[in-house]
Formats: C-alpha cells, structure tokens, sequence
C-alpha cells in the first residue's frame, strides 16, 4: 500500500490548509495468492472429509447419524454465516476479520483432528465452519475493493478457478492423506482421518504471516450496524432447511425433520418481508432487497444454485460409491477425481481470453460439455460397473470438468460485477451462502437419493441416477444462461 500525500488548498482568507489524500488500497501479487488461500481452504475442508468417513467410523464408532452430523455440521454453520462474516468485514476492517478467521480455522482443524470421540469432533466441525464463515466473504470483498479493472476481472477470475479447484483437489488429497496416514506413528491407526484435519494447521500459520504482510486494510466507508433479526431469521431458516435433509435418512425420518421442513417457509418468508422493511425505511439489512435488484447479480445466483447442487452431490455421491461400490482405496478415489481437476485447471485459465471474445456464452457452451460429460460419465458407469477402474473414468471426468471450469469463474465475475465497492462484504457474503447452501443441499438430496436406492437396486444403477438427476440440473443451468446480460465486466 503507498503512504497518503499531502495536498494544499488556499482560503480565500490567504490561509493555506493541508489535506491528506488516502489512495486505495492495493492487492499486490502475493497479496492475491494470500487471500485465495484463505479462499480455498474452507472448500477444500468441505470436501476433503468425503473420501475419510469410513475411517471415522472405523475409529470412533461414529455410524450413519453422527458421520452426516460432521459433514452437516460443517456446511451449516458454514452457509448460516457467511454473510454475518462478510458484514462485519465492512464494519470492523476486512484483513481484521481475514486474520481471526484464518487463526481460528487453523485452531479448529486442530481441534478436529485431536478429537477423541466422534461428538466432539462435530463439535469442532460446527466451530470450524463458524471460523471459515468469518474468513471467506472477506476474500471476495478484498478483491473487490482493492482491485479495478482488468486487475479485478483476472483477480476474479483466478478466484473461480481456484474455488472449483478446491472442491475437487479437496477429495484428492483426502485420498491421499488418509491413505499416506503421515501421522501413523503419532497416531497409530487413526492418523489418516486426523491428516486431513492437521494438514490445515502449517497451511493457516503460513496464510497468517502472508497475511499480515501483503493483505491491505479495507473497510465499508459507511458500515451498517448488524442486522440481528435478518441474522437469526436467515439461521433458522437455513437450518430448518438443511438440517433435516441431512440428517432425516440416516435418522429415520423422525417427526422433528418434518416439522423442520414445515418451519422453512415460514422463516424464509419472514426474513424476506423483515429485510425488506428494513430497506424500506433506509436501514441497511443483512441481504438487501436492493442488491438483489442488479440484474447480473439476481440472474448469476440463480445459476449458481442448480450448479452447485450439482456438484456437491456429485462430489459426495462419487466418493462413497468408488469406495464402498467398487472397493477402491482413499488414494485411488480420490486420484480418480484428477482429470476433472486438470481439465477444470486449463479451462479456467482460457476463460478469461474467451470471456472477452464471447461474454457469457462462454457459461453456455461450458454447459453443453459438462452436459456432455456427466453423459458420457453415467454410460460409462452403466457399461463397465463393476470393472470400472480410473482409466474409465477418464474421459467423463475430464470433459465434465473442462465445462465446469468454463462456467463457475465466469458466474463468479457476473454476480459481481456491478456490487458497489462499499457493499463489496455483503455482495460476497450473499454469493458465497448460496453456493454453500446450494452445495450442502446437493450432498443432502443428491446424497439421500443415492444412498436411499442403492439398498434396493444396486451401487450401479444408483450412482446412473444421481448421474441423470445431475444432468438435469446441468441442463437447467444451460437454459438460464441464455439470460444472463451478453458482456461480462
């Protein structure tokens, strides 16, 4: 960041008075990678965990209800406050809130991954989530307010890919770690699953330093004080949604995930007629109706939903049918995640080039070849279960990535091209909880139904159709983009 300069002015008294010119604050090179760090660590650590619940269970006894619980507990805590985190950013300064949110996400991972009985892991989960939530929107609201023009949209760019990049390198490094179990002497026959928790720990001591280095200090020029009813109305009716959903098969589907269900549109409808009251009468809610009013913000998140339902699902889906189905080991499945990863990798860095060229028909084509992917992907599964090995996967995998990746950085940029730099913390935090939510509700549903017909049909045919349930969704994703504005800024 450069130092203020001094500039004069002469009253017509003859008196000249000094005045301090503050120029905006700069994200350097080092200072972007500090922050997409930051930015990949709470992905990675939503994903990483698919590919260790078995030996979670194996060790700590866990089963069906409390393995969901240290997913769930996770994205809960996760999507219900991050748009709480982003505001607070623009109050109390937004490398503030970076910094306590990457100390205490590297103290939670510890606490994961010393955890001695399952409860008390889901007990760290929950408190690591919270800590991710203080974390992310202030990643997004940096770039935003440290960023102009062609800096912004490259700085953007790289967020999406790295964003994609996480969810996927998430479960592959589980793999390895779990199956590395670098701990083991430590640890003895639990140290896989603590890896993936411990591994955040030198990575969050690092960021730190990075951080208080190369993060400059930007706040809300006019910071709005917290909105505790838009903040509590939001958390209940998240949870009242996502929480029977992942819980209610492994449960049994007792009454209170009923009742849950029945609380959710109450409590959405309430949030949204109290946070239009309070923009009404020029108070600054938690989620501005009027932010919602930018046409590239409303049309982006409504693709970012199907798209990341999705992927979540599919994520997770994925992870329990190559291991418990076909009987591969955490490193192998995860390794079969890497030509989604490498393909997702190349796409995002040509976006940008192609973005310029053809706006947001990029987000269409990238459609069309995941579409063709995730075909390709589901007749592969139906041909070759149960002798499917990585070299199968190949191809579904790498075409369906190569089209994720040239649709989720480009989404990113539209929804926030046109957020003003003071509501940067809120427009972050408002894309980053529908992702979340949208990638919990995906593991929930997508999830249920795969694991509520394997029972019945088999491994195969389930995984064929969350595969189809995820085309659909593609499809639909597909379509909205035609309506999304042509120029990307």
């Amino acid at each position: 960041m450069s130092e203020s300069s001094v500039l004069t002015n002469t009253t017509p008294d003859g008196i000249t008075a000094a005045r301090h010119h503050h120029p905006a604050p700069v994200l350097g090179t080092l200072g972007l990678f500090t922050v997409l760090l930051g930015g990949a660590l709470p992905l990675v650590d939503f994903f990483i965990v698919n590919v260790a619940l078995p030996t979670i269970d194996h060790d700590l006894a866990a089963g069906p209800a409390l393995l969901e619980l240290v997913v769930a507990g996770y994205g809960l805590a996760y999507a219900v406050l991050l748009v709480l985190g982003g505001r607070l950013g623009d109050m109390a300064g937004r490398r503030r809130l970076f910094l306590a949110g990457m100390a205490a996400f590297g103290l939670t991972s510890l606490a994961c991954g010393l955890a001695p009985d399952a409860w008390t892991l889901v007990g760290a989960r929950v408190a690591q989530g919270a800590s991710a939530a203080l974390m992310l929107p202030q990643v997004l609201a940096t770039i935003q307010a440290a960023t102009a023009g062609h800096r912004r949209a490259r700085a953007m760019s790289l967020y999406g890919a790295t964003a994609g990049l996480s969810m996927v390198a998430g479960q592959i490094l589980g793999g390895v770690l779990v199956s590395a179990a670098p701990l083991s002497a430590v640890f003895g026959a639990s140290a896989g699953w603590r890896s993936v928790f411990l591994v955040n720990v030198p990575v969050a001591a690092v960021g730190l330093l990075l951080a208080a280095r190369s993060v400059p200090e930007t706040r809300s020029e006019r910071p709005a004080p917290v909105d505790v009813p838009g903040t509590l109305l939001l958390a209940t009716a998240l949870t009242a949604l996502l929480a029977p959903l992942t819980e209610g098969r492994a449960a049994g589907w007792p009454l209170w995930t009923w009742l849950s269900l029945a609380l959710f549109p109450f409590a959405a409808v309430a949030f949204w007629r109290v946070e239009r009251r309070a923009d009404a009468r020029g108070r600054t809610p938690l989620v501005p109706p009027s932010l919602l009013r930018l046409d590239s913000l409303r049309r982006g998140l409504i693709l970012v939903v199907p798209f990341s339902v999705g992927f979540g699902g599919f994520m997770f889906v994925i992870a329990v049918a190559l291991q418990q189905g076909l009987r591969m080991g955490p490193a192998t499945a995860g390794l079969s995640l890497a030509p989604m990863a490498a393909a997702f990798f190349a796409a995002s860095l040509a976006g940008p080039r192609l973005v310029r060229r053809f706006g947001s028909r990029v987000v269409t084509a990238g459609g069309l070849i995941q579409a063709v992917g995730v075909t390709v992907l589901a007749l592969t599964v139906w041909r070759g279960w149960p002798d499917l090995g990585l070299l199968g996967l190949l191809p579904g995998m790498a075409v369906a990535g190569l089209g994720q990746g040239l649709q989720l950085p480009v989404l990113f940029r539209i929804v926030l091209s046109d957020v003003p730099s003071e509501r940067a913390g809120v427009g972050g935090g408002v894309m980053t909880t529908t992702q979340q939510a949208s990638l919990a509700l995906g593991v929930a549903t997508l999830g249920t139904l795969f694991l509520g017909v394997a029972p019945g049909a088999g491994m195969r045919d389930a995984l064929v159709m969350t595969l189809l349930v995820q085309l659909a969704a593609v499809v639909l994703t597909v379509l909205l983009s035609l309506r999304l504005p042509r120029t990307v800024g």
